[in-house]
């Protein structure tokens, strides 16, 4: 390579070298995101505690339960919905790279070969020509593109975390669910069978003209009660199992739960006292922010194409004699472009005002995502009081409509009341059973969607640290 081309290649190199100050120098268009200040209330409204206990960043651990932990694992694992979005944000983090490509210059080649002869003499050439060309964001195109891409990817980061933390709150609640409807199907199935006992002491004592058809009629009627009762429990066990099995991403299959419901703790510490600004680590409120971050950028991108784009171009080009291998030539060429919009009839205004839309409605359902994640945790907490008051007068209910059943099997074989009492009184306790079972689980369920709301319940080990280290 000889010295001239020597010295017009450094002058390329000085001239891509400016074009990059260019670009790192140029300015960018368009707001800057500014993250929103917390501004609702400093405390829940029914936060009966003013503690500063802190949100138990992995929750369902509270229970102790051996069982529930390995189907959290195995459904953090294997749920196919969570697989799918761990591929968005696989996605999203490619689409980073895809989209940073565009702001770096994009180098070709095109290559010919002819050959020619004409009375005994041939010739026969080879031509490459390596170009490169580069549209320089002097505007901030590119940036605010890339600052789009960014916000994109932890938007799908926090979307992903959603599924997580939905995953594990339907696990922890199917799990309950499938515990609280077998400790009331095996309360059916008890009461059947002492039923069918007191139908055939019945039928024997109206085969014996003790008592009339009508209280025999009415003491079956009672045990088909039971027995209506039995599939209704047998067929929430199997319905609630099959969609546990769907949120381990496993076909319908029987799975062995040996845990009795009665062992389950089902009031908790809850996290009292917490500051409302929590919510700001909700998933879905994160994820919002992250949609209005990326709108925001957006308005740059259309501010951008409103002005012109410089454009770079540079040519090299080497012919080959192919009959000798020599280099005929050695050629290269460097220019620049200037394009932009003159006239469009109000299309790069309008697109400017589109994106603005899109972001003033981004912030909008950011604010409406945050106070929708308020009431979800005001709507646990009014859940957690109101089940616990309920428990109670339900659990007393239990204890004095058992205790009337025992007294009025005793008066009526004294003689001093009629069956119908017994049978009000099996009806009474039959219910109050069933019932205290189900505000069990109504009320296990709510510190479930309380964590939930919380938005406790699956971040990193480097998240919960900055938290507690926060907050101490």
């Amino acid at each position: 390579m000889n010295r001239i081309h020597l010295i017009r290649i450094r002058q390329l190199h000085v001239f891509i070298t400016f074009a990059l100050m260019l670009l790192m120098g140029g300015c960018m268009l368009g707001p800057d995101f500014q993250q929103a200040e917390y501004s609702g209330p400093a405390n829940f409204r029914f936060d009966s505690s003013a503690t500063k206990q802190t949100v138990n960043l992995r929750w369902w651990e509270l229970w102790d339960d051996p069982v529930l932990d390995t189907l959290i694992v195995t459904a953090l694992n294997e749920n196919k919905d969570l697989l799918i979005a761990a591929r968005r944000v696989e996605s999203a983090r490619i689409n980073m790279g895809y989209v940073a490509a565009d702001q770096w210059p994009a180098f070709h080649y095109s290559a010919d070969m002819s050959a020619q002869g004409m009375s005994g003499s041939s010739a026969a050439t080879f031509n490459t020509f390596p170009q490169f060309s580069w549209e320089i964001g002097f505007w901030g195109k590119y940036r605010r593109m890339n600052e789009a891409a960014q916000a994109e990817f932890l938007s799908s980061q926090y979307a992903q975390r959603m599924v997580q933390l939905g995953l594990i709150t339907s696990v922890a609640s199917t799990y309950y669910s499938i515990l609280a409807s077998k400790a009331q199907l095996e309360i059916a199935r008890r009461t059947l069978i002492a039923r069918d006992s007191s139908l055939n002491i019945m039928f024997d004592k109206y085969k014996g003209g003790m008592i009339s058809l009508m209280d025999y009629n009415q003491a079956k009627i009672q045990r088909d009660i039971a027995a209506v009762t039995v599939p209704v429990y047998e067929r929430a066990v199997l319905l609630a199992t099959n969609s546990l099995n769907i949120l381990l991403g496993h076909y319908p299959a029987n799975i062995e739960l040996n845990r009795s419901f009665e062992d389950v703790n089902y009031e908790l510490e809850i996290p009292a006292g917490i500051p409302s600004e929590l919510l700001k680590r909700r998933p879905d409120v994160l994820m919002a922010e992250a949609n209005w971050h990326a709108q925001t950028a957006n308005i740059g991108v259309a501010e951008a194409l409103r002005w012109p784009s410089f454009s770079l171009t540079g040519l090299g080009g080497a012919s080959v004699d192919l009959l000798t291998f020599n280099t005929v030539g050695l050629t290269w060429s460097a220019g620049a472009n200037l394009f932009g919009p003159l006239f469009q009839f109000g299309k790069n205004k309008k697109r400017v005002e589109l994106a603005r839309q899109a972001a003033e409605t981004a912030l909008l359902d950011y604010e409406n995502t945050a106070i929708r994640a308020f009431k979800d945790v005001e709507d646990a907490l009014v859940n957690i009081r109101s089940f616990k008051d309920e428990l109670k007068a339900q659990e007393s209910r239990e204890m004095t409509a058992i205790s009337s059943e025992e007294l009025s099997y005793v008066r009526y074989d004294e003689g001093t009341t009629t069956y119908l009492e017994v049978l009000e009184q099996q009806r009474a306790a039959f219910s109050a059973q069933l019932d205290v079972l189900k505000t069990r689980f109504n009320l296990l369920n709510s510190y479930i969607m309380l964590y939930k709301a919380l938005g406790g319940g699956w971040l990193s080990p480097e998240e919960e640290q900055e938290y507690m280290n926060r907050n101490k």
